[in-house]
């Protein structure tokens, strides 16, 4: 038998193990009660007792999404995934693992993006326990390696990831804008570490995530100006054809012929106007356009 594969197995009824428990507890004792004047008897009595002790330490209750575990003697006889009432062997050690969907929801940890930015990130964890030979024999304690294989795999997938980009022309991925591609890869990192423990991942994701207190005002700023410099890079872009639609339409419609001084001029006036983050105030021209 391949010793990393889990095997199911079956036990009898709990409640025929019950039964016959009554039976010999109520022989065992009626001997002793009735029958004390014989040596014998007490024997046999004292035996039947002992035999209902011996069934009842046998008795195992499975709730659902409840496994248990059976050794005997450091070999491993199966996994009893049943729900019900059971017999078992008592000489087995039977050892009782959740088959629930678990959380585990992390606090933040200081790590270092790809960039080298010290950063505060959270994850949510949602798992379970599919192979219980593995979570019972391959690892110590498998909730413990569920906790420490988490933080370790927050760190290299922020390790692998930029924050965020400054730069609207780059396309990378990031951890902030990178949604459903960066948490495929978090499971995928999760699902390696953990299945030497026959653990499954069901979902993982990034809960938090911040700059660390000690860079978060100055990045803060810098998001800032990120985003003044993009909003007037859009202005000018808007400028610049508004422009070159007056002065096209200008030049289609004969309205007024202007040579390149005064091109540059109006060019100059639409330019302050348009791009200009206040209210311009106009000066109105009652003489000609040279004076």
């Amino acid at each position: 038998m391949n010793m990393e594969k889990e095997k199911v197995t079956s036990a009898a009824s709990g409640y025929v193990a019950v039964i016959l428990l009554f039976l010999l507890l109520v022989a065992g004792i009626c001997g002793l009660v009735f029958l004390n004047q014989f040596a014998w008897a007490i024997v046999v009595s004292l035996v039947l007792v002992a035999c209902a002790i011996f069934i009842a330490i046998g008795l195992l209750v499975i709730n659902p999404n409840e496994s248990s575990v059976l050794v005997l003697f450091g070999d491993y006889r199966g996994t009893l995934k049943d729900n019900g009432f059971f017999w078992v062997n008592p000489f087995l050690v039977r050892k009782k693992i959740s088959l629930r969907a678990r959380n585990l929801n992390r606090e933040p940890i200081k790590v270092n993006d790809r960039l080298g930015n010290p950063i505060m990130i959270g994850i949510v964890l949602v798992w379970k326990v599919e192979n219980t030979y593995r979570a019972a024999f391959e690892v110590d304690d498998f909730t413990h390696f569920v906790d420490v294989q988490s933080e370790a795999a927050t760190r290299k997938l922020a390790g692998h990831y930029a924050y965020d980009n400054f730069d609207d022309d780059q396309k990378e991925i990031t951890l902030r804008a990178g949604g459903e591609e960066v948490h495929q890869a978090l499971e995928r990192e999760l699902s390696e570490r953990l299945a030497m423990a026959g653990i499954r991942v069901l979902e993982a994701r990034i809960s938090y995530l911040a700059y660390a207190s000690e860079i978060a005002g100055a990045m803060l700023r810098r998001q800032q100006a990120t985003a003044v410099v993009a909003a007037r890079t859009k202005i000018v872009e808007g400028a610049v054809s508004m422009v070159e639609l007056a002065l096209d339409q200008l030049s289609k419609k004969q309205v007024i012929e202007l040579d390149e001084d005064k091109k540059a001029t109006m060019i100059s006036n639409l330019m302050v106007v348009l791009c200009s983050d206040k209210d311009t105030t106009p000066v109105v021209n009652t003489g000609t356009l040279h004076q």
